[in-house]
């Protein structure tokens, strides 16, 4: 966003009365709650008059929260580290990124069911569509997802994919729709990667894999490009007008994290729900239950209901403290420059995630506390990732104040001049009231 702030220590806010009634003011527990937009927060748009997103979608259920809650900027992303979701999540969990933060495939793997060994590297492994030059270095990165390509096509496509280039030391697993990985036994790491959604429509010369294993995963995916060609799941879909996958391409090499129990961190007991592997994995290294909700897509196509009654289940009903939920599409339309679909998912969030949830905890008679905020900005202009801090606000049903704004936006953020510097404290914060 490239702004200029004023830094108010969270100590000093707590001082002023802003953290006042929390738990200890009231017999019943309290509910933690997190909404997590992923991608949400933008840059000024010219299609949308100079505005952003938060600015033009309506989202009534954020204002409030903003207005009689705690608004302000928070830095999710360490400086020097890659503004990823991985990372930006980890925050958002209340784990330092420099200190917890050893790869995003990992995470994801976790989720996936795999037994990883301390001495396993793993990757991300998508299903991309290049463009059709004859030499692979001369391609363009045409689509990350192959259009949002469907669970069943892929694995097809990686199990057989895995057939050829099975060894003892080296297996693909197939994952959701188009997020996959790969598994080195034994290996050492070093690799050089770029995610396949920060180059869309521009050449992959440049951005492919180097340093320790590169030359191994740089021949798979010239290998998979070869064995794909004429592959029968491909050859139904571009009779269907649909994108081929025309190659796989690897990222996020990592080994398996260490994350501290949340339970002991926090004294709450929790669960995650996304449609995102890598979000259930932090859940799960995290000791958090995650909850599979039938038609979560990570897109806005996703059950949005499914979901709200996932969280307000797991709460009221199985005694859960705590709950994470998140919501993928800003971040897909974001990289997509989808701008309706943008606001639109933002709008969905509101509507269909935190006024249900918050209703039935007024109508249970349950006190909680909830936030709200993305993990990282994706900017429709820039259609990646960026480092910039990120709105949030944080909201106490029996502490109601005064923020002084009356939206929800990257601006009116700014405004309040509350600016949290390590991202990873707010959930101190959510739960302790911690100074």
């Amino acid at each position: 966003m490239g702004i200029q702030f004023l830094k108010i220590p969270f100590r000093e806010y707590a001082v002023r009365g802003f953290l006042d009634g929390r738990e200890g003011a009231s017999q019943k527990a309290m509910k933690y709650i997190v909404i997590l937009g992923d991608g949400m927060a933008d840059l000024p748009s010219e299609e949308l008059g100079g505005r952003t997103p938060l600015e033009v979608a309506k989202h009534p259920q954020m204002d409030d929260l903003a207005c009689h809650g705690i608004c302000g900027l928070v830095k999710t992303v360490p400086e020097g580290m890659p503004p990823g979701s991985d990372t930006a999540n980890l925050s958002a969990f209340g784990y330092d990124p420099k200190v917890y933060y050893t790869g995003r495939s990992p995470l994801e793997a976790v989720s996936m069911g795999i037994d990883l060994a301390l001495t396993d590297v793993t990757y991300r492994c998508n299903t991309v569509t290049l463009s059709d030059e004859a030499e692979y270095e001369d391609c363009t990165m045409i689509d990350y997802s192959c259009d949002e390509i469907s669970t069943p096509e892929s694995t097809e496509i990686i199990q057989d994919l895995n057939k050829v280039f099975e060894t003892e030391d080296l297996r693909l697993y197939p994952g959701i729709s188009y997020r996959h990985c790969l598994v080195l036994k034994n290996a050492r790491d070093g690799a050089v990667c770029t995610p396949p959604h920060d180059i869309l429509e521009q050449g992959v010369r440049g951005h492919l894999p180097h340093g320790q294993n590169g030359d191994r995963l740089l021949e798979m995916m010239k290998k998979s490009r070869e064995l794909l060609k004429d592959h029968p799941v491909n050859l139904r879909r571009i009779e269907k007008g649909l994108r081929p996958v025309s190659s796989l391409w690897f990222w996020g090499e990592g080994r398996k994290p260490n994350l501290a129990s949340f339970t002991e961190k926090y004294g709450k007991k929790g669960a995650v729900v996304s449609a995102v592997d890598l979000i259930k994995g932090i859940g799960i290294c995290a000791g958090l239950e995650s909850i599979e909700v039938e038609g979560a897509t990570g897109n806005i196509d996703t059950n949005f209901d499914g979901k709200a009654q996932a969280a307000i289940r797991t709460l009221l009903d199985e005694g859960n403290d705590f709950v994470y939920v998140h919501l993928e599409a800003p971040d897909e339309c974001g990289h997509r420059h989808e701008t309706e679909n943008k606001v639109r998912a933002i709008e969905l969030i509101d509507e269909k995630i935190i006024a249900p949830i918050r209703k039935a905890m007024e109508d249970a008679g349950e006190e909680y506390c909830m936030m709200v905020l993305p993990d990282h900005p994706t900017p429709l202009k820039l259609r990646t990732h960026t480092s910039d801090p990120v709105p949030f606000a944080l909201y106490r049903s029996n502490t109601e104040r005064c923020s002084g704004v009356d939206r929800y936006t990257e601006a009116t953020a700014e405004s309040t001049g509350v600016y949290v510097e390590e991202g990873f404290r707010l959930m101190d914060w959510l739960i302790r009231g911690d100074d």
